[in-house]
């Protein structure tokens, strides 16, 4: 039951952008700025709610995990983002022409970010795990719908997705400390933006975004990768440990209230060591 891999190059909207795993509550629309900045800032602190949900088992056989290339990858990885770190209303008004805006923003920031037009950031790419549309249209219309791709004859399904950074640091972070002097420049990056469709909990598709991650990372000469967690985020925190992240720093708990968010921590790896 081996996974296939396949590779290739790789958004966010304005503000900044560490996820660490799944959905949490959000507001439809953002009046303010300090509520936009809450919206964005907390994006990656998401909490799982698989034991709420019923979830699919799939065929990890049909499993494809690669750089997204093409524009309807990416826009899928987006409409997906959207799906995940949403919590939408039902009976909200124009709630349709809402979440295409948010995608859109979401699709022209990951591609200015994939273009290498985000200052501070030497490289990034989005990665993505898919699966052909037959297995996921019957569990979710809507998530077959929102994020499907046609490469080639087969129709498949964005179904988890996740950006990896190469950059010393990412905008309102704890900065990694490894490696240090001059070659950080090149060597260090971060796991963000991770999501997967909540449909798909407890698959395992998480833990392969984050090995496929690691692959690339060293492809492209990273030592050191880095990610965000929420504090409380016991599924996240236990992800990355089992695919060799260990404690390094904690946010401070007045930087956390000072950007209105939950409070975070810094997990590492060592890619020159084989954790996986």
């Amino acid at each position: 039951m081996a996974v296939q891999l396949c590779c290739s190059p790789q958004p966010q909207p304005q503000p900044p952008f560490n996820l660490c795993f799944s959905a949490t509550q959000y507001p439809l629309f953002v009046n303010s700025p300090q509520s936009q900045r809450r919206l964005y800032s907390q994006r990656g602190l998401l909490m799982i709610r698989a034991s709420q949900l019923q979830t699919l088992k799939i065929e990890k056989s049909s499993l494809n995990i690669c750089e997204a290339v093409s524009d309807s990858q990416l826009w899928a990885a987006s409409a997906l983002r959207v799906r995940s770190f949403y919590d939408f209303k039902p009976n909200s008004f124009a709630i349709q022409d809402h979440k295409k805006y948010l995608a859109e923003r979401e699709f022209e920031a990951l591609k200015e970010r994939i273009a290498g037009k985000r200052l501070g950031f030497k490289r990034v790419s989005c990665i993505i795990a898919t699966l052909p549309v037959s297995q996921i249209s019957s569990i979710s219309e809507d998530l077959s719908t929102a994020c499907k791709i046609s490469p080639c004859d087969e129709d498949r399904v964005v179904v988890a997705s996740l950006d990896l950074n190469q950059c010393i640091r990412l905008p309102d972070e704890l900065t990694g400390m490894k490696p240090e002097g001059a070659k950080a420049d090149h060597a260090r990056a971060y796991i963000s933006n991770v999501c997967v469709a909540e449909e798909l909990y407890r698959n395992g598709l998480g833990y392969s975004l984050v090995t496929e991650s690691k692959r690339v990372a060293e492809d492209w000469g990273i030592s050191d990768l880095y990610v965000h967690v929420a504090f409380d985020n016991e599924a996240a925190k236990n992800l990355y440990i089992k695919t060799g992240f260990v404690h390094e720093n904690d946010e401070p708990a007045w930087q956390a209230r000072f950007l209105d968010r939950p409070r975070r921590i810094l997990l590492w790896s060592d890619l020159s060591k084989d954790y996986v």
